[in-house]
C-alpha cells in the first residue's frame, strides 16, 4: 500500500512538473514575441515542435509566432497541415481566420471563422472576430448582431463593446472647404475657393465630389469634379473622374484621369516601415490646347511618423496649329510629426519643386521653368475636425515670381 502511494505521489509530482515546464516555455515565447524577438521565440517553439511533432497544441504556437512575425504564407501552411490532423478545433480556424485578415483576404477569414462559431458557436472572441470580418466587407448591420451576441456571451468582453462603439461612430463623409491666393510680381492676383464632398460607402467603396471657383485677372471660371475609387486590400485601389467647367479660357474645358494605389508592407528595418506607389494619367482639354500628364509618386514610410515622397510628371502639350512638346516636372515632400498627442496632432511638410508644376492653370503651360519651395502643416482640432495651410514660393524664368498661400478646413460626420 505505501508503494502505491509513493508511486501515485510520484507521478502527480512529475506531471505537475512537467506542466510547469509548458508553461514556462508558453510564457517564455509571449515574452520575446512582446519584444519582437521573433528568432528567439521561434527557436524555442521549433524546439518543442521537435521534442513533441505530433502534438498539434505545440505546432499551433509555431503558427501563432509565424503570423505574429509576418511570415504568412509559412503560417497559413502550418495551419493547414495541423487542420488535417484536427480539423475540428475551432482556434485552429480562428488562426487561421487571422493570417487570411493579414493578408488583405478578408472573404477566406469570414468563412474560416464561419466553421469556427460552427464548431464552437458559445465563444465570445470567435464572435467579436466574426464581427470584425462583416465589418471589413462593409456589412454592419450583421457586424451589429454579431457583437451583441458576443456581449450576450460574455458580457465583460471589452472588445464586444469596442466594436459597437466604433459601429455607432463610424465617420463615413468628410467635407472640406479651402481658399488659396497666388500673387505676383508681374501681374494681379489670384484666388480660388473650393468644396468637396468625399464618402465612404464601403470599406471598397468611395466617391468624391467637388466645386471650384476660380477668379483671375479679372474673369471669373467654375468648375465640377467627380471620381469614384474602388479598394481592395490585395489589389490597391482604382480612381476614375472627370471634370466639367464653365472656363472662360482659363481652366480647362474638360478633364479625364485616373489613378492606380498599390501599397507595400516590407520587412521591419531601421529606415523603412513600407512604400506605397501611384501611377496615373490625367486628360485637359483646353478651348485651344489638349495636355496630357503622366506622373508616378512613390512614398516611403519611415519612422516614427515621418513620410518621404517623390514625384515625376511628364507632360505632352499640344496647342492648335502647333506641334507637340513634352516638358518634365518633379517634386519631392517630407512629412514629420510636430507633436504626437491623438487629439491634437500637429503634423508639417516641406517640399521642392521643378518644372511646370500645375497643368490645370493656362498661365502655366510650357511658358516657362521654375522652381517651387514651399511647406505646410496640419493640426487636428478634435476627432472630427481639422485644418491644413500651406504656403510656396515659385522662382520662375524672366525674373518673375509668384507666392502662394492656402488653408482648407475639414469636418468629419
Amino acid at each position: 500500500m505505501m508503494v502505491r502511494l509513493v508511486v501515485v505521489i510520484w507521478l502527480l509530482c512529475l506531471f505537475a512538473w512537467g506542466q510547469q515546464l509548458t508553461l514556462a516555455w508558453q510564457d517564455d515565447v509571449r515574452r520575446r514575441a512582446e519584444a519582437k524577438d521573433w528568432a528567439a521565440a521561434m527557436g524555442i517553439v521549433d524546439r518543442e515542435v521537435a521534442r513533441t511533432p505530433r502534438d498539434m497544441d505545440v505546432r499551433a504556437w509555431r503558427a501563432r509566432v509565424l503570423t505574429w512575425s509576418g511570415r504568412l504564407a509559412e503560417a497559413e501552411g502550418e495551419y493547414q497541415y495541423i487542420l488535417t490532423v484536427v480539423p475540428n478545433d475551432p482556434d485552429v480556424w480562428l488562426g487561421l481566420a487571422a493570417v487570411y485578415s493579414r493578408e488583405g483576404r478578408t472573404r477566406e477569414a469570414l468563412q474560416a471563422l464561419d466553421r469556427a462559431v460552427e464548431l464552437d458557436s458559445k465563444r465570445a472572441d470567435i464572435r467579436v472576430a466574426r464581427a470584425g470580418a462583416l465589418r471589413l466587407i462593409g456589412l454592419q448591420d450583421e457586424a451589429k448582431v454579431e457583437f451583441n451576441r458576443a456581449l450576450d456571451l460574455d458580457p465583460t468582453s471589452a472588445e464586444g463593446r469596442a466594436g459597437l462603439v466604433s459601429l455607432r461612430g463610424e465617420l463615413r463623409h468628410e467635407l472640406r472647404v479651402g481658399i488659396n491666393t497666388d500673387l505676383f510680381n508681374f501681374t494681379d492676383a489670384n484666388q480660388d475657393e473650393g468644396l468637396t464632398l468625399i464618402s465612404h460607402w464601403t470599406p471598397h467603396w468611395t466617391t468624391a465630389v467637388s466645386a471650384d471657383g476660380y477668379h483671375w485677372g479679372g474673369t471669373d471660371a467654375e468648375k465640377f469634379v467627380a471620381s469614384v475609387t474602388r479598394k481592395s486590400p490585395r489589389w490597391g485601389a482604382l480612381t476614375v473622374g472627370g471634370a466639367a467647367a464653365h472656363d472662360n479660357g482659363v481652366v480647362p474645358k474638360d478633364e479625364a484621369f485616373f489613378d492606380y494605389d498599390q501599397g507595400f508592407r516590407l520587412p521591419r528595418t531601421l529606415f523603412l516601415r513600407g512604400l506605397e506607389v501611384v501611377y496615373g494619367q490625367h486628360w485637359y482639354w483646353y478651348s485651344s490646347a489638349r495636355i496630357l500628364t503622366i506622373h508616378e509618386t512613390t512614398l516611403f514610410y519611415l519612422p516614427r511618423d515621418w513620410t518621404w515622397s517623390l514625384n515625376l510628371t511628364g507632360a505632352r502639350s499640344h496647342f492648335f496649329g502647333t506641334s507637340s512638346e513634352w516638358r518634365p516636372s518633379g517634386m519631392t515632400r517630407l512629412g514629420f510629426p510636430i507633436t504626437g498627442a491623438e487629439r491634437h496632432r500637429l503634423e508639417g511638410n516641406v517640399f521642392f519643386a521643378v518644372g511646370t508644376e500645375n497643368f490645370a492653370q493656362v498661365d502655366q503651360i510650357g511658358e516657362f521653368s521654375s522652381q517651387t519651395y514651399g511647406g505646410g502643416l496640419r493640426f487636428q482640432l478634435t476627432g472630427r475636425q481639422d485644418v491644413t495651410g500651406f504656403g510656396a514660393y515659385q522662382m520662375r524664368s524672366q525674373d518673375r515670381t509668384e507666392s502662394s498661400f492656402g488653408f482648407t478646413y475639414g469636418i468629419r460626420f
